[in-house]
C-alpha cells in the first residue's frame, strides 16, 4: 500500500475543506485571499495559522450582550434609549446638526444612546490622567469597575492597587477585569494581592497553552473605568509608568497619549459594556439596577456636552467603530485630523480619506516616526504613497512615541478611544471609542493636534516617492500581511 500517496490525497482533501471554510467564514475579501494564499503556499503551517488566528468570531458571537433576561423589560429599556436620544437630538446643538447621521447610525447599530448634560475633560498623557483618576477613585462610594488591556505592577499600578484596597476596606465593591495577555505580568503577584483584599478580579479570555494562539488574536483592548455609574475614564492610556513623562528616567521614551474623563449620562453605555464583559469573565449574571445606572446621573459642573459611545469587537454584529469613523469622514466638510500609532487602514478607510482629500477637505494624519513594531510600521508606510498622491498631509512624530487614537472633524466632533486605524482594532479586538459632539472639546483636541505637529516632520511627497526601491518593496510585501497584523 502506497502510504505516501494516501497521505498526499488526505492532505489535498483537508486543504480543500480548509479553503472552503476560509471562503465561507471570512467576510473581508482581502483577508480571504491572504488566508487562502497562506494555506496553499505554506503547507500545514498555513492551515494551522488560519485556525489559530483567522476564525471569524463575529459570526460566532463570543458572548451575548443581553443584560436583561426578560424580553419585555429589554424592549422597554431600548425604547427609553430611543426616547432619550430623540430628546438630545431636539436640542439642536451645532455639532449634532451637522453630524446627525453619525449619531443616528451608532444609535441604530448598537443602541448606544446619544447623551446630553455631560461634563467632559480632555486628559493629555499620564501626567494629567492619573492624578485625575486617583482623585476620582478616592471619592468612590458604591462601586469601582476597572477594565484594562495593560495593567502593570509598577509604581502607578501599585498606587492604584493600594487605593483600591483602601476603598474595598471602606465597603466599596470593586470589580477588576484584565486582559490575560496584555496584563500577563500581574497574574502571579498583583492579582492575588487584590483577591486577598476582597477585590473580585478576573482575566478576559484566559490564555492556556493549547488555546494560546487563537485567544491571543481576540484580545480586550479596552481601557474603561466606571465609578458609581457617574464618572468614567476612557482612552488610549493603559496603567503603566511608561505613560508618565516625569523626567525621572532619562532613558524613558516620551509617551504621547490621550484620554477622557466623562461625568454624566455618557458613562452609562461604558457601564453597560463593562457589565457585559464582567458577566462573561466572571460567569455571573449581574442585572442592571439603579446603583449601576442612576436615573439622573450627577455631573461635576454645569456643562452640557453631547457624548455617544461606539464599541465593537468579535461579539458585535458589525464593525461599529469602523462604520462610525467612515461616517464621520464622510460628513466632514472642512478638516479631518487623525492621530494613530498603528495605521493599516484597509481599502474602505483608505478610499474614504482619499475621497475627502480630493474633495478639497484638509486631511492631516499624525503617525509615529518610529514604531514599536517593525512589521506594522512597514505595512503602514506602504499606504502613504496613495494618500500623499491624493493630497493628504502625513506627519511623523519625532519627540517620542505617539500612542493616541484620536480624530477631529471640522472642530465639531472629537473621537477619543482605544481603537487604532487598523484591521486588528476594527475586526479582531474588543475596542471602545467616545464620540463627543461639542465645539469646545473638539477645538481643544484640535489645538492639541497642532501642538503635536510642532514635534513632527511632514513627509514630502516627492522625496517619499523617490526612496530606494528595496524599501518600497519591503513595505509592499509587508502590506500583503496587513489583514493578519
Amino acid at each position: 500500500m502506497n502510504w505516501l500517496l494516501i497521505g498526499e490525497i488526505a492532505y489535498v482533501i483537508i486543504l480543500v475543506l480548509v479553503c472552503l471554510r476560509i471562503i465561507y467564514d471570512t467576510r473581508s475579501t482581502t483577508k480571504t485571499l491572504a488566508y487562502l494564499l497562506f494555506a496553499v503556499f505554506v503547507p500545514i503551517f498555513g492551515m494551522i495559522f488560519y485556525f489559530s488566528f483567522g476564525i471569524n468570531y463575529r459570526h460566532r458571537k463570543m458572548y451575548s450582550k443581553k443584560l436583561y433576561e426578560n424580553d419585555d423589560l429589554a424592549a422597554r429599556f431600548q425604547q427609553r434609549i430611543l426616547n432619550y436620544s430623540e430628546q438630545t437630538f431636539q436640542q439642536n446643538h451645532a455639532a449634532i446638526i451637522s453630524n446627525k447621521e453619525l449619531a443616528f447610525m451608532v444609535l441604530k447599530d448598537s443602541m448606544s444612546p446619544l447623551t446630553a448634560k455631560n461634563s467632559v475633560k480632555l486628559l493629555i498623557n499620564g501626567e494629567q490622567k492619573f492624578p485625575e483618576l486617583l482623585h476620582a477613585i478616592k471619592n468612590a462610594r458604591h462601586h469601582i469597575h476597572i477594565e484594562y488591556y495593560i495593567y502593570e505592577d509598577d509604581e502607578i499600578g501599585r498606587a492604584i492597587e493600594a487605593l483600591l484596597i483602601e476603598k474595598a476596606k471602606q465597603g466599596v465593591t470593586i470589580r477588576f477585569i484584565y486582559d490575560d495577555f496584555g496584563s500577563r505580568d500581574i497574574r502571579k503577584k498583583l492579582v492575588p494581592r487584590l483577591k486577598a483584599a476582597g477585590i473580585n478580579a478576573f482575566p478576559f479570555l484566559k490564555v492556556h497553552f493549547m488555546l494560546f494562539a487563537n485567544r491571543l488574536n481576540y484580545r480586550n483592548h479596552r481601557k474603561i473605568i466606571v465609578i458609581d455609574g457617574i464618572t468614567a475614564f476612557v482612552g488610549g492610556i493603559n496603567v503603566s509608568d511608561r505613560y508618565i513623562n516625569d523626567g525621572r528616567n532619562p532613558k524613558q521614551v516620551y509617551w504621547r497619549d490621550t484620554h477622557l474623563r466623562i461625568d454624566g449620562p455618557g458613562t452609562q453605555y461604558l457601564q453597560y459594556l463593562f457589565l457585559c464583559d464582567w458577566n462573561f469573565c466572571a460567569s455571573e449574571v449581574l442585572q442592571p439596577d439603579s446603583n449601576f445606572f442612576p436615573t439622573a446621573p450627577l455631573q461635576n459642573g454645569t456643562d452640557n456636552k453631547i457624548v455617544q459611545i461606539a464599541a465593537s469587537g468579535p461579539d458585535s454584529e458589525s464593525p461599529t467603530i469602523l462604520f462610525s469613523i467612515l461616517q464621520a469622514i464622510n460628513l466632514a466638510t472642512e478638516e479631518i485630523l487623525i492621530t494613530s500609532p498603528y495605521f493599516i487602514p484597509g481599502e474602505s478607510l483608505l478610499d474614504a480619506l482619499t475621497i475627502a482629500s480630493l474633495s478639497g477637505i484638509t486631511v492631516k494624519l499624525l503617525v509615529p516616526g518610529k514604531s514599536d513594531s517593525v512589521l506594522v510600521n512597514a505595512a503602514a508606510r506602504s499606504y502613504y504613497n496613495d494618500l500623499l498622491n491624493a493630497g493628504v498631509e502625513i506627519y511623523q512624530y519625532q519627540k517620542g512615541f505617539v500612542h493616541a487614537k484620536t480624530m477631529v472633524t471640522d472642530k465639531k466632533i472629537a473621537i477619543v478611544g482605544t481603537a487604532n486605524m487598523d484591521f486588528r482594532s476594527f475586526d479582531l479586538n474588543f475596542e471602545v471609542n467616545a464620540i463627543v459632539y461639542d465645539i469646545e472639546i473638539a477645538s481643544e483636541l484640535t489645538a492639541a493636534f497642532y501642538e503635536d505637529l510642532k514635534d513632527a516632520r511632514k513627509i514630502d511627497p516627492e522625496q517619499w516617492a523617490d526612496r530606494p526601491f528595496y524599501k518600497q518593496l519591503i513595505e509592499k510585501a509587508a502590506r500583503l500581511l496587513s489583514p493578519l497584523l
